[in-house]
């Protein structure tokens, strides 16, 4: 059975992070602010409220290894939040140098560097510098045409995937030379400079690309689109693209939970597991069986509209009930526990609907 949190009073969560144990949860509730919530007995209780933003908070990363937040948001910012001797959480401002609402933002596998998405049409890779004591960035531009949407980083911390709403989705080097040391070839190719275009896909068929996700063994990487599909593109396979459309609506969210698994979910409200066999994507099973919506209180599609037209409105028929666990689009999936490379046990979802659930996989 799902685990389900209400934390936000139907609020919609804008994105949400672990710490490294599980014990601890970051998220936004649709604001300029970012909670953390601690875990107590079978509950969780707040303890510490994000104040930095100016504008709503759109993406939020919390690595697990260094315990560092990074956050961004729509006043073009992003901040490395570092928690302090006493357990306050310190801010350092990132210089991002867009002029556009930053959309989305994630850890590198080491977390040596972070990368965030915007409405400037382009990357930037961000990265500590020792010397003058703050974070600097490089910026990843061609052939981006729109907004990037959605971001995730290769096992090998140098190359990136990211997604568009220019139908597109396309892997970049992020090797940073003044931090890291040149990484070996890999099936995406062989040189690897920063910002270097190593791939570029397209389903041919248009849509938003909503969210993005490697394998763990970086060979493959999965997109879904606001056109209903999903695709899986395989490097090792001379970049062959295999698309899925379904008769589910959009999909927001999508992860690799193994090299064989994906799990993707959004309008529908359920998440949706898809096996992965070479190139070939089949549908396996809902992990929360949808159904039809049905008039809250009980009341039927008929009397419903004797109601509205004998009194114009009926308070037993405001709003809707479906059958599944969450009652709005699911807008992230995050993993809880394993990771790719062993296998994700449990993985939690948020969404439009204010609640957080974890499920078993």
């Amino acid at each position: 059975m799902p685990e389900v949190l209400d934390l936000c009073d139907q609020v919609p969560i804008a994105c949400h992070a672990w710490n490294g144990d599980r014990t601890q949860i970051a998220l936004s509730p649709n604001s300029t602010e970012v909670n953390i919530y601690q875990k107590v007995g079978k509950t969780f209780e707040l303890k510490h409220v994000l104040k930095g933003h100016g504008q709503r908070v759109r993406g939020v990363d919390w690595a697990p290894k260094s315990n560092q937040i990074v956050t961004c948001g729509d006043d073009r910012n992003a901040y490395v939040w570092t928690q302090q001797d006493d357990g306050t959480w310190k801010p350092m401002l990132v210089l991002l140098r867009i002029n556009r609402a930053a959309t989305c933002v994630k850890w590198s596998p080491n977390e040596s560097k972070f990368a965030v998405g915007c409405g400037a049409r382009l990357i930037s890779v961000c990265y500590f510098e020792k010397e003058q004591n703050w974070w600097v960035s490089k910026h990843i531009k061609k052939p981006i045409q729109s907004t990037v949407l959605s971001l995730d980083w290769h096992p090998n911390n140098c190359l990136l995937v990211a997604g568009s709403a220019d139908f597109k989705c396309r892997v970049y080097s992020g090797y940073v030379k003044e931090i890291e040391d040149k990484p070996t070839p890999t099936s995406w190719g062989k040189k690897m400079p920063f910002g270097n275009l190593m791939a570029e896909f397209a389903n041919g068929r248009g849509g938003w690309v909503h969210s993005v996700s490697f394998s763990p063994n970086g060979e493959k990487v999965c997109w879904v689109g606001h056109n209903s599909s999903i695709t899986v593109a395989d490097s090792a396979s001379d970049n062959q693209i295999t698309v899925v459309e379904g008769n589910h609506l959009p999909l927001l969210s999508v992860t690799f939970l193994s090299d064989k698994s994906i799990l993707a979910a959004g309008h529908d409200c359920s998440p949706m597991l898809f096996d992965v066999s070479g190139t070939d994507i089949k549908f396996k099973k809902r992990l929360d069986e949808a159904g039809p919506k049905k008039a809250a209180g009980g009341v039927s599609a008929m009397d419903k509209f004797r109601n509205m037209d004998a009194k114009g409105t009926d308070s037993k028929t405001q709003g809707t009930v479906l059958t599944t666990t969450h009652q709005n689009a699911i807008s992230a999936i995050v993993i809880h526990t394993g990771d790719k490379a062993s296998g994700v046990k449990k993985i939690s979802t948020s969404g439009n609907d204010g609640l957080l659930v974890t499920w078993d996989v």
